[in-house]
């Protein structure tokens, strides 16, 4: 029953939102995201982007398989960003669209795959100016809910802000345990509580969660009528489609056929890691540390996957520990 934050693992929960807001007809992931024909099509975000007339280019489905080809992703930098844009206060969701968008796009967008949290901001914010309702609001309605998720949450960035049935964060000792606090760099911090505005990361790395509720809400975009799925049969094939080594999918780090599907998420003081095999099986794992490992955390957390697999699927109880009586509405 604890709950962790989960990290990047939040993208799959906010192209969830997506794909429900297409099943409702309100977009599509072909629907274009700037410019005349775009999702943000006003005086804001025309102004923005007017340096390159890419950006009217990009769809949807480019920011959520990380197509985008944005020039920066800064959302880890607070600090950084403060001290080059000349910022009195950290910066805020704002100052990181000014940050990026006064810039041209490295490429056209669908031409090049580069991994971007700042992608996922956008698409929160597509979230809110489509749903007309506060990103985490609609996700929490539209989303959690009806998947009969009930306890999860944007994560604080202190341990003063933790929820009662929060777990307790820990960075590893040595280089990187301890850092500036991104709203007073002057004052430093345990790097897992006050290194990253974590509210400001939304759709990109904020949500907390048990992974017992992870798992429900897997099981509700898996496309299996074991567990009523939130999303049409169309959304759960987009999201789930095969991809090639170098394409992301929609939410999901990789989608093959053979291997399955995974998500992964990392923070200081947080290693995440989502499996969905090709028989059915969802296997989770979410540690309140962080091992600085990088891609070597999926590895090895993949191989004990395994071997759990090996040692204990044929064990699993037949006992439903679902039950089916949530409202989708």
């Amino acid at each position: 029953g604890h709950i962790m934050r989960v990290a990047s693992v939040s993208k799959l929960i906010t192209a969830a939102g997506i794909m429900v807001l297409q099943d409702q007809g309100k977009l599509t992931i072909d629907s274009k995201v700037f410019g005349p024909e775009g999702v943000l099509n006003d005086e804001y975000f025309n102004e923005l982007t007017k340096c390159d007339p890419r950006y009217y280019d990009m769809t949807i489905e480019d920011i959520m398989r990380h197509r985008s080809c944005f020039m920066s992703d800064q959302l880890f930098r607070s600090k950084e960003v403060q001290t080059y844009m000349g910022l009195e206060n950290p910066p805020t969701k704002d100052d990181f669209f000014t940050l990026v968008f006064r810039n041209k796009l490295r490429a056209a967008p669908g031409t090049r795959t580069s991994y971007s949290n700042f992608g996922y901001l956008v698409l929160s914010e597509i979230i809110e100016r489509v749903s007309e309702m506060p990103y985490d609001e609609f996700i929490r309605k539209h989303v959690l809910k009806p998947a009969g998720c009930y306890d999860m949450h944007i994560a604080g960035v202190y341990y003063k802000d933790k929820r009662k049935n929060e777990v307790r964060y820990y960075t590893q000792e040595g280089e990187g345990k301890y850092a500036p606090d991104f709203n007073n760099p002057q004052d430093t911090v345990e790097s897992c509580y006050g290194k990253n505005n974590i509210p400001l990361l939304s759709g990109a790395g904020a949500w907390c969660s048990s992974t017992i509720e992870l798992a429900r809400l897997i099981a509700s975009i898996d496309g299996d009528d074991h567990v009523r799925d939130i999303i049409s049969e169309k959304s759960f094939r987009q999201m789930t489609e095969r991809t090639d080594e170098s394409t992301f999918g929609l939410g999901w780090n990789e989608t093959h056929p053979t291997r399955g599907w995974n998500r992964t998420g990392t923070l200081d003081g947080t290693s995440a890691l989502i499996r969905h095999y090709p028989d059915g099986e969802c296997w989770i794992m979410v540690t309140n540390t962080g091992t600085y490992k990088g891609p070597r955390f999926t590895k090895e957390t993949d191989a004990l996957f395994t071997e759990c697999r090996r040692q204990y699927s044929s064990k699993l109880p037949d006992v439903d520990l679902f039950t089916d009586d949530y409202p989708l509405e």
